[in-house]
């Protein structure tokens, strides 16, 4: 796979200098056939000007407003020319031999469309994802989530799906998987894409899988929580409450359109207790989102429009 091109699509906010830091981890890498896009949602001037400035060869796209995450990732998606896209957002870094290594996978079996590294907080000691897995829940459940590297995730195998932070895909597949002209749900704006994408390409027969040697670094919490609670557990905590709405509504969306009728009896027990967890913190520890999550409009409809669209594709 030494020349097939790869498209690198980063979504950045101009926090800090983390982007930099992320560019800097890509022109290091060993494999050499890359595209590198980076969409600027800092509305920041001089973020651009240092981008530009220290990697001139980067396709940078700097707009009037800043999209949300799904939107970027689109736009990034549909400018590139890449048969394999390695998503990242602007808190992660990699490892020189990260893209080199993870291609690996890729090339194990044509119906594999994701490929997941080993994903470590910067301490290099902490598991950040070492794969994205579909709870009793229906929540996103990433594998080593805050454990201690002690080599016990170094076996390569299948997986369910790949974290968002570092999420390499297979271009064909994302083709197979849109939606009108859509590759990641705009109705999303934040978090579950991963997942949705993950559960999509499940359900349409597609793999994914996960190479120990493709090693990368993320800060968790650095983009969506404004540096607050870096790295911390119980993320949630440190959300704002457009986006801790945005975590709350994606699940449902995210079940509506993947889940089987028949799949979602059977877990439905586990969905009704993760809800009542879920909204019994709110009411005790941010009862100003119970307004939120009642008036805002939660896009169910377009939900059943799409999952109606994906199973006709299925049939």
């Amino acid at each position: 796979m030494s020349n097939r091109l790869v498209s690198i699509i980063i979504v950045t906010a101009g926090i800090k200098d983390y982007i930099l830091a992320c560019l800097e981890s890509i022109k290091s890498q060993v494999y050499s056939s890359l595209e590198i896009i980076v969409i600027d949602n800092s509305l920041n001037i001089k973020v651009a000007d240092k981008i530009l400035h220290s990697y001139p060869s980067v396709k940078l796209y700097s707009g009037p407003a800043n999209l949300s995450y799904c939107d970027s990732l689109n736009l990034g998606i549909k400018a590139s020319k890449g048969e394999f896209i390695l998503c990242l957002n602007d808190d992660a870094a990699l490892d020189k031999r990260f893209i080199q290594e993870a291609l690996k996978g890729f090339s194990i079996d044509e119906h594999i469309g994701m490929v997941s590294g080993k994903i470590l907080r910067l301490d290099r000691h902490t598991i950040d994802s070492t794969g994205l897995y579909l709870s009793i829940f229906r929540t996103a459940q990433e594998r080593g989530y805050g454990q201690k590297d002690r080599k016990q995730f170094e076996k390569a195998g299948y997986i369910f799906g790949v974290n968002g932070a570092v999420a390499f895909y297979r271009r064909q597949m994302l083709e197979k998987l849109k939606i009108d002209s859509e590759y990641f749900d705009s109705d999303f704006r934040f978090f579950y894409e991963d997942l949705d994408m993950a559960w999509r390409a499940q359900n349409f027969g597609w793999k994914a899988y996960y190479i120990p040697t493709a090693v990368a670094y993320h800060v968790r919490g650095a983009s969506a929580r404004q540096g607050k609670g870096l790295n911390k557990r119980f993320a949630r905590r440190y959300l704002d409450k457009d986006l801790f709405f945005d975590l709350i509504k994606n699940r449902y969306l995210t079940i509506i359109k993947n889940e089987y009728i028949l799949r979602f009896l059977l877990f439905l027990p586990y969905i009704i207790f993760y809800d009542f967890i879920a909204y019994a913190y709110i009411a005790l520890f941010r009862p100003f989102l119970i307004k939120d999550l009642f008036l805002k409009t939660i896009p169910v409809k377009s939900a059943f429009r799409k999952r109606e669209s994906l199973h006709n594709r299925q049939a």
